[in-house]
């Protein structure tokens, strides 16, 4: 049996590396193929961050004295220890993927049969804010954790060790796909040799019967393998050698044809995968050719596409066809299929209630207000949330603020005891590898469908455990829906598809055609969600109405308030009493308080008018990329601050916005691009000499 890789993830503090080995693990473990190790570190366990084995100083020493760890290493006044069981996993041929040390290094390849160190790296600003973000350290702390030089290891390197790195510097899911890409390349990599035998038009590989990178007989049958080496790829059928000199153990031989196909040189390294089965490239050619799929045949492409048995030529035309149409009961089945890939969280609760919006509306930060008004009334809502991917904040960037959004399903369980419900990101808790392919392809190629997007969301909520979800389609120009008729139409789909997974939705089509409250960027929609918890007059009116709309409805599905009225009085209520931000504390509190909440930043530059009229539209789109310059989402303090209106009448002269940044650079960046469009049409006025003059 060939042995497995030992995987060690190493990078400084900030980097994620247990955000993408979490990641993996929900990717990568169901093949079976892959071990995640469990550290044994001197904290307690269920403290914030991994999930790992506490113990205190004295049982750790026992357990180095009685041989029970691989290796052990110390660091920030910790022990930490990986088990000795690993070695066996790997000699067992099971691929082990640790959160290590680089220290740990040396000893380690002196034990493990196969070591590759993975470098996970990041920027010095997003190594400094995520640090920042668990709330352990803070200043001078983090300055002296960043500044620790990384120990020395030329010596272990020169003997051997494989080093590969990611960059994990974007969005947690492209760094998760770029990590789960790696290895799974790293594990079946393989060097090109050219086997002198003739297969005529047949593409033929060769492996090496007692391999030491894969198990030749995996690959046997009637399916194909994709031989891929930099951009280039072929498909061959696998046969087997038993005769060395063709052959060595960690390397794959293409028959003369098929090394000629391929076009590189003997000594390169490639990688193999599995070519879907028949069943699956049938479904995925009908739906191609325009056709609808059932749900055992989505069930069939799904898996090969996550499994990477398609190139992405044809998961491209595969989406570009389901782009042109799904139908309503495609969408179900779609929704079903994706929602197999997760576990479904189970909670004890007859109803759990959960909101999502197709979001595009910059401010609109309701959930930070919907939650707590409907945690104070009783029912349990479990939110998970999305980062900013192309605007100014996302839930998740403006609650972390506040607050740890990074939890695991059990501080997600915990919290919801503690408090009711929670706000947390959902990148550790819905992580979806369908996403995490489909978006690398659908981004660069510009598809959005709103089809596809129902089952994808409706999907997760399954998997979270919700029973009862409400949906907020805003429209407008600057929307992702562009039209009431549009997100109408969606609305529809959304409770049609819910209905067909067992789940009660309602969705409504609201306004979108300009921002909503005065704050776009993370800290300064917070600055306004803490207005209105706290019944200050100078909260923005149109996010305390449109919060209440949502928690009023959402409360009507209390069997004990029966209607919509009622639960609009209900979520008045609350929130004048106080009780709503008692509940927003105790989820604040159970998530795990900042100890230093991020504030609004303290660079400010006006945005004038330039002539006098009425505002006849904002442009949401231009406003959030004036904030992203200006820093947001990355600098959570930076943004806007609106201070007019559609509708409003205002003077040449009169401030319109203020541009908060934390740099002079970002903030003369911001103020650049805005005095290029600022994304306020002032409507011209007649006057008695003559018309303004236009903008």
């Amino acid at each position: 049996m060939s042995p497995g890789i030992f995987f060690l993830v190493v990078g400084p503090s900030g980097s994620g590396k247990d955000t993408l080995i979490d990641g993996a693990r929900a990717i990568l473990a169901p093949s079976g193929r892959y071990h995640f190790a469990r550290r044994v570190i001197t904290r307690p366990s269920g403290a914030a961050g991994e999930d790992h084995d506490g113990t205190t100083e004295e049982a750790f020493a026992a357990l180095e004295q009685q041989g029970r760890f691989l290796i052990t290493w110390q660091a920030h006044g910790l022990h930490y220890g990986l088990p000795i069981e690993l070695l066996e996993a790997c000699r067992q041929g099971r691929h082990v993927i640790a959160n290590g040390s680089r220290s740990a290094v040396p000893a380690l390849a002196e034990r493990v049969p196969r070591l590759v160190l993975v470098e996970v790296s990041a920027p010095a600003a997003v190594l400094a804010r995520r640090i920042a973000g668990r709330g352990r350290e803070a200043g001078a702390d983090i300055a002296a954790r960043l500044a620790r030089p990384a120990p020395d290891l030329s010596a272990a390197f020169a003997g051997g060790v494989r080093v590969v790195r990611v960059a994990n510097d974007g969005t947690p899911e492209a760094g998760i796909a770029a990590f789960v890409r790696l290895v799974q390349q790293e594990a079946s990599r393989l060097r090109l040799r050219a086997v002198p035998i003739d297969t005529g038009r047949q593409n033929t590989a060769f492996l090496p019967r007692h391999g030491t990178v894969l198990r030749a007989t995996d690959y046997l049958g009637p399916h194909k393998i994709d031989v891929v080496a930099g951009d280039r790829s072929i498909r061959a059928q696998v046969n087997v050698l038993d005769d060395p000199r063709l052959l060595d153990d960690d390397e794959i031989g293409l028959s003369t044809e098929a090394f000629a196909d391929l076009g590189m040189a003997a000594g390169t390294d490639i990688f193999i995968r599995r070519t879907p089965s028949p069943e699956s490239r049938g479904a995925l050619q009908c739906k191609i050719r325009g056709g609808a799929l059932g749900e055992e045949q989505y069930a069939q492409v799904v898996r090969d596409i996550v499994e990477g048995r398609y190139p992405d030529s044809e998961v491209a035309g595969f989406l570009v066809a389901a782009n042109r149409g799904l139908s309503d009961d495609e969408v179900v089945s779609l929704a079903r299929v994706r929602s197999a890939f997760s576990e479904r969280i189970r909670w004890d609760a007859p109803l759990v209630v959960d909101k999502h919006s197709m979001g595009g509306i910059p401010g609109s930060r309701i959930t930070l207000i919907v939650v707590p008004i409907v945690a104070a009334h009783g029912l349990t809502m479990p939110k998970t949330s999305s980062r900013a991917i192309t605007s100014a904040a996302g839930t998740a960037d403006a609650m972390e603020t506040v607050a740890r959004v990074d939890l695991s399903v059990e501080e997600v369980r915990r919290t919801v005891a503690a408090a009711g419900a929670c706000i947390a990101w959902n990148g550790r808790l819905n992580h979806s590898a369908l996403d995490d392919v489909m978006n690398a392809i659908t981004r660069p190629l510009g598809l959005d469908s709103n089809r596809w997007s129902v089952a994808s969301i409706l999907s997760k909520k399954l998997t979270a455990g919700s029973t009862h979800v409400i949906v907020d389609l805003p429209y407008g120009p600057s929307a992702r829906l562009k039209s009431r008729v549009e997100a109408a139409e969606l609305a529809t789909l959304f409770e049609t598809v819910g209905a067909g997974l067992g789940l009660t939705v309602r969705a409504f089509p609201t306004d979108g055609t300009a921002p909503i409250g005065r704050g776009i960027g993370p800290a300064l929609e917070v600055r306004d969600v803490l207005q209105i918890l706290d019944n200050r007059p100078e909260g923005p009116a149109d996010l305390r109405e449109k919060a209440l709309f949502y928690a009023g409805r959402i409360i009507a599905w209390d069997p004990a308030v029966g209607d919509e009225a009622e639960g609009r009085r209900l979520a008045e209520a609350l929130l004048a009493s106080g009780r709503a931000r008692d509940a927003f504390d105790r989820i604040v509190d159970a998530q795990g308080r900042r100890a230093d909440p991020i504030l609004p930043a303290p660079l400010v530059q006006p945005v004038y008018a330039d002539r006098s009229g009425p505002i006849a539209a904002m442009d949401g789109w231009a406003i959030a990329g004036i904030a992203r310059r200006a820093g947001a989402p990355s600098d959570p303090g930076a943004g806007i601050d609106l201070l007019c209106r559609v509708g409003e009448e205002v003077r040449a002269g009169q401030p319109l916005f203020l541009i908060r940044a934390s740099t002079p650079q970002d903030l003369d960046a911001a103020a650049a691009m805005a005095g290029h469009h600022a994304g306020i049409d002032i409507r011209e006025t007649v006057t008695a000499g003559g018309r303004s003059s236009g903008v």
